[in-house]
């Protein structure tokens, strides 16, 4: 039989306190050795007053008490077997107190309810038989007594409900009630550890959107700066080339690489900037603007600044789009920046052919070109493509000649851009390469839902080519 339920074991927490034998807690065991010491007090006193009348020697009705009383130790444990001894010394009237903890002690604990109600009987009736003929033997031993008929067994019945139903009673509803905080408790540790789950998700989550943003933020700055100094190491070498031969053309290399170096410090001082917004904001809880679709406008925002001035660039005026862009309209670079980032590599000594098919003009840079508008984020994807291509034939292939080809087809715009292999008597500007600019090219490309494909080619190049998904231009190009 089990013991009174295992909640009386559990600390507040849940987990269990350590205690001697069978108890859970050293209170119960305490509890216990303290309810058994009063019981066999009682159970002395009780057989020696059973000894005396029945003409016995009290020593024997003492004995009987010391091994009756000290059952109610194992009452947590054998809740059964304490009822039943409980029982059997009725006659010896004795074992009160045995009962009524023992009684509880059963009515709590997880025993079937059939058992319960059969030992609650058994001691219903073992209480009424012997109050019954205890009282008759006291009514008989007084002749002047003569009470009514129905007296000693209503009494003896009265006398066996008060002893057995109100500890039953009382135990069926502790028991019930433990059971119940122990149902409560192990749903309570099953939300917890649920909710433990969700954070470690949730975590798990905001630590990618985390390496996420992080990944984006770097191909971006990559993007924006890698080109600018890239160009700048090539003017440089071709200044070093040309420096003893041909000082003018040397001055101008130089002029091309200051104004290079200081448009790409103050482009990555704008990206610093950004970042250093986007982190107070988060900071104080705020939602910041979206990183890196800033850093993509920190370029051209530059650039349109410089053309509000009237100020000229390393490769040509700006153009109109880029002015425009200086009064607030700035989503990044677009489609018609590229004849800009083509005239660059020009300038670097790089033979660049650009052509476009469904659009006028060599990227559209004025607003009589009709090409169609598409979303920010395309152009601006386009636009990376061919300037990390371009950068990459600086880096890999010097010397070589490059064609940037773009298509606006029905329901997609394609670029591809191809160079030829490396010319032999070109000087190598030995740029370095960290191996990302294919994977962000991809990257890009495949977050609109598009197609990127990227490898050498027959001829001893290599071949960039991207398919971006528009099912609907923005708008169209007013004349």
């Amino acid at each position: 039989m089990t013991a009174t339920g295992a909640s009386e074991g559990v600390g507040a927490r849940g987990a269990p306190i350590g205690g001697p034998w069978w108890w859970t807690r050293r209170r119960s065991a305490v509890l216990d050795a303290s309810l058994a010491a009063a019981s066999t007090v009682e159970c002395l006193l009780e057989g020696a007053s059973f000894a005396h009348g029945a003409d016995l020697p009290e020593l024997l009705g003492m004995l009987l008490g010391l091994l009756v009383g000290p059952v109610l130790l194992v009452r947590r444990r054998w809740p059964v077997a304490v009822v039943l001894v409980s029982i059997a010394v009725m006659p010896a009237e004795m074992g009160g107190l045995l009962s009524v903890v023992g009684l509880y002690t059963l009515a709590a604990s997880d025993v079937p309810r059939r058992i319960i109600a059969l030992l609650a009987g058994m001691t219903v009736t073992g209480t009424l038989v012997t109050t019954f003929l205890s009282m008759r033997q006291d009514i008989a031993s007084q002749p002047d007594f003569n009470p009514p008929v129905w007296l000693v067994p209503v009494m003896a019945l009265a006398l066996g409900v008060v002893l057995t139903a109100p500890p039953v009673l009382w135990g069926l509803y502790v028991g019930a009630r433990r059971r119940l905080v122990e149902s409560l408790r192990e749903r309570a540790d099953g939300l917890e550890r649920e909710l433990s789950l969700l954070a470690d998700r949730a975590e798990e989550r905001a630590e990618w959107a985390r390496n996420e943003e992080r990944t984006r933020i770097a191909r971006e700055m990559h993007d924006v700066v890698a080109h600018r100094v890239s160009l700048m190491v090539v003017h440089a070498a071709a200044l070093q080339a040309v420096a003893l031969k041909d000082p003018e053309k040397a001055s101008r290399n130089a002029a091309l690489v200051g104004d290079m170096g200081r448009q790409a410090l103050t482009e990555l001082r704008e990206m610093l900037g950004v970042l250093r917004t986007a982190e107070g904001s988060a900071a104080r809880g705020a939602a910041g603007a979206d990183v890196p679709e800033r850093l993509a406008a920190v370029a051209s925002r530059v650039r349109a600044q410089e053309a509000a001035e009237g100020e000229r660039g390393p490769v040509g005026e700006r153009s109109g789009v880029e002015a425009s862009a200086a009064e607030g309209d700035v989503d990044g670079p677009c489609l018609d920046d590229l004849g800009d980032l083509v005239g660059q590599s020009r300038a670097a000594g790089m033979v660049v052919e650009l052509s476009v098919d469904g659009g006028d003009g060599e990227g559209g840079g004025d607003a009589e070109s009709g090409r169609p508008r598409y979303g920010a984020r395309v152009e601006r994807t386009v636009y990376r493509v061919v300037q990390e291509a371009l950068t990459n034939v600086h880096k890999h292939a010097p010397g070589a000649r490059a064609r940037v080809r773009l298509a606006h087809r029905a329901g997609e715009l394609a670029v591809q851009v191809e160079n030829g292999p490396c010319e032999g008597g070109a000087a190598d500007a030995g740029l370095p390469s960290g191996g990302n600019g294919l994977v962000g090219m991809r990257e890009r490309v495949t977050a609109l839902g598009g197609v990127f494909v990227s490898g050498p080619t027959d001829a001893g190049g290599f071949r960039v080519s991207a398919v971006l998904p528009t099912p609907r231009p923005v708008s169209q190009a007013a004349g």
